[in-house]
């Protein structure tokens, strides 16, 4: 009996993640942009404006390419919760799916998952387009390691999406997302270098970490060992999943 009704309850999480994600997927404005733009991008920088001089400076191909793979990360976890949850708030949507005969936290649940298969693909993408026009020696070894690496490290942008919906309104949520998005782009430093008097505040954006653990999974150098990296992203999670839960447990 437990077995079975156990079984019933991953098949309900996992229901309530397929609908969430088919959602996502049909709805152009989320899927286009997240799974399209970011190798899109790339291709631009690296292979038609700097294909050249990219070619000759691996480092530098290295920099470009994970650039623009977490800044594809970055988006399903902060837009598909930041704005999706604030509008599910102020609908009444949570409100329902809380009366409904459904596994707590299965909705929250379901946003998280959606948000990882988006950072898979995007991953995909990126990798196909280096190996294919950017013309980067990834192996399969690292490319199977950096699929793990930005599949699991969009879990930190999930949590800060998670507190900006719990914080906004429908209204106001894009722009607040935007702005962290945008601000993080910038000066977390995984777009081009910053100059020295910037360096230490890029170690404060979860984007600056996960950039260094993808330069490690392409077997190059980074900045602090990835125990750090890994502790920061952890925390960062925690701490903002924590905050978001606490506030839709006494607000809603």
């Amino acid at each position: 009996m437990n077995t079975m009704n156990n079984g019933r309850l991953v098949r309900a999480y996992l229901t309530e993640a397929k609908y969430e994600t088919v959602r996502m997927l049909r709805t152009p404005a989320f899927a286009i942009p997240f799974l399209a733009l970011p190798a899109g991008l790339y291709l631009l920088f690296a292979v038609v404006l700097f294909g050249d001089a990219l070619r000759m400076d691996e480092r530098a191909g290295w920099f470009v390419f994970t650039g623009f793979d977490v800044f594809g990360v970055m988006g399903p976890g902060l837009f598909g919760f930041g704005m999706v949850v604030a509008m599910e708030r102020e609908q009444g949507l949570l409100t329902l799916k809380r009366a409904l005969p459904m596994p707590a936290g299965a909705s929250l649940l379901a946003k998280l998952l959606m948000a990882m298969l988006f950072g898979s693909l995007v991953t995909l993408t990126m990798i196909v387009a280096a190996m294919t026009l950017g013309h980067l020696p990834i192996t399969a070894e690292q490319a199977w390691t950096i699929a793990r690496i930005n599949t699991l490290g969009s879990l930190p942008f999930c949590a800060l999406g998670l507190f900006i919906g719990t914080l906004t309104t429908a209204k106001s949520a894009p722009a607040f997302t935007n702005l962290i998005y945008i601000a993080m782009i910038y000066l977390s430093g995984i777009m081009f270098p910053l100059p020295a008097s910037m360096k230490a505040q890029a170690q404060i954006w979860p984007a600056f970490h996960l950039a260094q653990l993808t330069f490690i999974g392409l077997g190059s150098t980074e900045v602090g060992g990835p125990l750090v990296h890994v502790v920061v992203l952890t925390a960062i999670t925690v701490v903002f999943a924590g905050l978001a839960i606490r506030r839709l447990a006494r607000v809603g």
